[in-house]
């Protein structure tokens, strides 16, 4: 099941108060890489490796239990008080819930069908063309105004994809055409949510949307399953999964909305942007090892211009300048000896994190490139394998 998060967008945070600590903020962000990456890997496992080719489903028996979760978690605790800001009408279910609910399920749906068809690795270099559909759904909707910047932007992310795309051994063009329409689908859903939301003043985070949104989806699923699937379901496939690991695994997948609610609330949209960048380069390195992928020259050239484009549009020019600054700065004190105990000024901090974030990305890059070259990918395979 997909979280409700934020797509990589351009944003500049919203300052908050009585911030955490870098080392609870550090683990919230593993909590979040970990558990995201835990269940597009449970999931793949499940509809290809383990045979349970019911992607719908599979989305449906996530929503069921996130409905079970949301609605206990309503009743017990405080994490869903803030559903109290928000109309409790048939107007703004009919108007704004149902048809965010409609189009989350071709999502979920879409998005789930594509682990029948590509490997993770295809899939997540494929969904590095997230803002472009956000983009191109936003100008469609007249949210924002196209400029030159944002247009040469999404044209280099597009042209990445592309030659990524292009690239693959094995093409699966039903595949291609699901995780199109999975970004499609997904687009359309962050820009209605935010259009319906805005006009009346209010504000949804990720698990009061879970809240409102399980139960439709679930039933919108269900009936599509039941001309698709639920004929052709055979309960031997369950049988031989078993519930215990169906039950794993729809937990795994609201532990992700959970720790995805957590994270935005306790950290800035540039933060988020750049950890799912380095998230996905992780996971594409999993799904090499796990499922023996191969990763092609071309594949590689276009993942890596892809994320080029995406630091650049999620950060900026201004912000990269800074970081390569601080940076500079950092190791020049650091042979001198004069790095202050507090690890400089705020603004140098974030400064460096990003050119972290930056040379990670890049020597990621790098490595990949020459494990294909040089034969490690086998070695580890045969080494872990």
């Amino acid at each position: 099941m997909a979280a409700y998060t934020q797509l990589p967008v351009s944003s500049t945070g919203v300052v908050q108060p009585d911030r955490p600590s870098s080392l609870k903020v550090g683990l919230y962000m593993v909590a979040w890489i970990v558990s995201s990456n835990i269940t597009i890997l449970f999931n793949k496992w499940l509809l290809d490796t383990a045979g349970f080719k019911y992607p719908i489903l599979l989305v449906t028996w996530h929503l069921v239990f996130a409905t079970v979760i949301t609605q206990i978690l309503a009743r017990t605790t405080s994490y869903l008080d803030s559903r109290h800001n928000l109309p409790n009408t048939w107007d703004f279910f009919l108007t704004t819930v149902l048809p965010i609910g409609i189009v989350s399920s071709g999502s979920l749906v879409a998005s789930n069908f594509v682990y029948l068809y590509l490997s993770v690795a295809v899939i997540q270099m494929l969904k590095a063309a997230s803002p472009v559909s956000v983009l191109l759904v936003s100008w469609l909707f007249g949210v924002v105004d196209p400029t030159v910047g944002k247009v040469v932007n999404i044209l280099v992310i597009a042209l990445g994809v592309a030659v990524a795309s292009a690239g693959m051994i094995e093409f699966s063009l039903i595949g291609f055409v699901f995780q199109m329409c999975g970004l499609a689908f997904e687009a359309v859903r962050v820009v209605m949510t935010q259009i319906m939301l805005n006009s009346e003043g209010l504000k949804m985070d990720a698990m009061v949307g879970l809240y409102y949104y399980a139960p439709v989806v679930a039933i919108l699923n269900l009936l599509v399953a039941s001309f698709i699937e639920i004929p052709h379901f055979d309960m031997e496939d369950l049988h031989r999964v078993g519930f215990s690991t169906l039950f794993l695994n729809a937990a795994v997948a609201f532990t992700l909305n959970f720790t995805s609610m957590v994270l935005i609330g306790k950290t800035s949209g540039l933060v988020m942007s750049l950890s799912g960048i380095f998230k996905n380069i992780l996971l594409v390195i999993c799904s090499v090892l796990i499922w023996h992928v191969t990763i092609t020259p071309i594949q590689l050239l276009g993942y890596s211009v892809t994320l080029c484009a995406l630091i650049y549009y999620s950060v900026g020019r201004e912000k990269l300048l800074e970081g390569l600054e601080a940076s500079i700065n950092w190791v020049s004190g650091v042979t001198r000896g004069i790095v202050s105990r507090n690890g400089g000024s705020i603004k140098s901090r974030k400064g460096l994190w990003i050119a972290l974030g930056a040379m990670v990305v890049c020597l990621t890059g790098l490595t990949l490139g020459i494990g294909y070259h040089t034969g490690i990918y086998h070695s580890i395979k045969e080494t872990l394998f």
